[in-house]
């Protein structure tokens, strides 16, 4: 009856079941129209039921938006204690470079004069997020925030996932300076950013420091391979077919002289003091600091033993040349060749010069020819049976 419903879900509610539990209890032994609605409003209003709920399921997760450009929206969070140290953390949302300061103290004044440091080196933010610490909520951040124009966002309160970037830096951290073991803080401090600032994101793909400063810093491994501009060097000097000249220890060259004289000195190169700069010393022992384009090669001069004066020499050789060389030949390669001073005997060795001697090829139109000079006159003649004599100025005509 109508009378007894309410004494009946009293009794089906006297243990405290839930919505559930409490309606397939009363289907076992009592039914009326609209059983269900009843049970259901009857837990709902019972005062015990609602305080020892549990809690509500978790709502979709609302992710922030993804910052456009760096330093545009930072989250911020105090860190420690870690071995009696507390730390200031900022991480900055669009390339996750962390800054990381030891404070003294998690008070607002503190903090507000880390985060001076850090915005005159890398600007003001559009937004700072940060949790409800007394520090971030205080009237004297607030108006910090304010006078620089930037937008204060706390999150709610005992959500720390709502600032999970820095929830997350936070335990990356702490969990670094623990493996790094003991010594100086400030080392262990400047070494860790160094390796997060260098290591690319796996969200992001590249290293915090290429998307905020838009390069790659250098580290320890970079000396383990050439840097990009030596490359560019060398692969210009190929190109250009340009050769950087060097010059080893002891050797003999010739330097520029800028003193009234000669040009030209001699010197030995004592060290080598740079890629391109030496060191050399001239014979009275002065020691000068020289580029190599103010350097020449100078080979030793030495005496060559059994050269002759230049007029027995020309005797020599006027008597080797016939005097009638211009006559009819019947076999010009023939009769040339045995007027022509053999290259092995007939010859006087050259005098060495201070000068190198550069590499003399003959003419491609007289590959097949052999040149002298007879009584002045050049004579070529071809090689293989067919001979042919010519002078200069007929091959200078053809």
């Amino acid at each position: 009856p109508p009378g007894e419903r309410k004494r009946i879900l009293q009794v089906l509610h006297e243990a405290h079941p839930g919505i559930v539990r409490m309606k397939a209890l009363a289907r076992s032994y009592v039914w009326w129209p609209g059983v269900d609605s009843d049970i259901e409003d009857f837990v709902a209003k019972c005062e015990i039921c609602q305080q020892h709920r549990h809690m509500p399921p978790k709502a979709p997760i609302h992710p922030w938006e993804f910052a456009r450009e760096p330093w545009q929206r930072i989250h911020v969070d105090h860190a420690g204690p870690v071995n009696g140290n507390y730390f200031l953390l900022v991480v900055d949302s669009y390339s996750k470079w962390l800054e990381m300061r030891r404070v003294p103290s998690l008070s607002s004044t503190t903090t507000i004069q880390v985060l001076r440091e850090i915005f005159a080196t890398h600007g003001l933010p559009d937004v700072i997020v940060s949790d409800n610490g007394t520090a971030f909520t205080s009237e004297e951040f607030k108006l910090f925030a304010k006078k620089n124009g930037c937008r204060a966002v706390n999150v709610a309160p005992y959500k720390p996932s709502s600032n999970g970037q820095a929830e997350r830096m936070v335990q990356f951290a702490k969990d670094s300076l623990k493996k790094m073991g003991k010594g100086d803080v400030e080392t262990r401090i400047s070494r860790f950013l160094l390796a997060q600032h260098a290591t690319p994101c796996t969200t992001t793909g590249q290293s915090p420091a290429e998307l905020l400063m838009g390069r790659r810093i250098t580290t320890a491994l970079d000396r383990i391979k050439p840097s990009l501009t030596t490359e560019m060097d060398q692969k210009r000097d190929q190109l250009l077919g340009t050769e950087v000249r060097s010059f080893k220890e002891g050797q003999h060259v010739g330097v520029r002289s800028y003193v009234p004289g000669d040009k030209w000195i001699p010197a030995q190169v004592m060290q080598k003091t740079g890629p391109v700069s030496y060191k050399v010393q001239t014979p009275e022992g002065k020691l000068l600091h020289r580029h190599s384009n103010q350097m020449v090669t100078r080979p030793i001069e030495q005496e060559v033993p059994g050269i002759e004066t230049s007029s027995e020499t020309d005797e020599d050789e006027q008597e080797a040349i016939p005097e009638r060389a211009e006559q009819p030949m019947a076999s010009p390669e023939g009769s040339l060749r045995a007027k022509l001073p053999s290259p092995e005997g007939g010859t006087t060795p050259r005098p060495s010069t201070p000068r190198p001697e550069r590499n003399r090829r003959p003419p491609r139109h007289l590959q097949d020819y052999e040149c002298a000079y007879v009584k002045g006159e050049e004579c070529c003649v071809r090689t293989g049976d067919a001979g042919r004599y010519a002078t200069g100025q007929e091959w200078q005509r053809r």
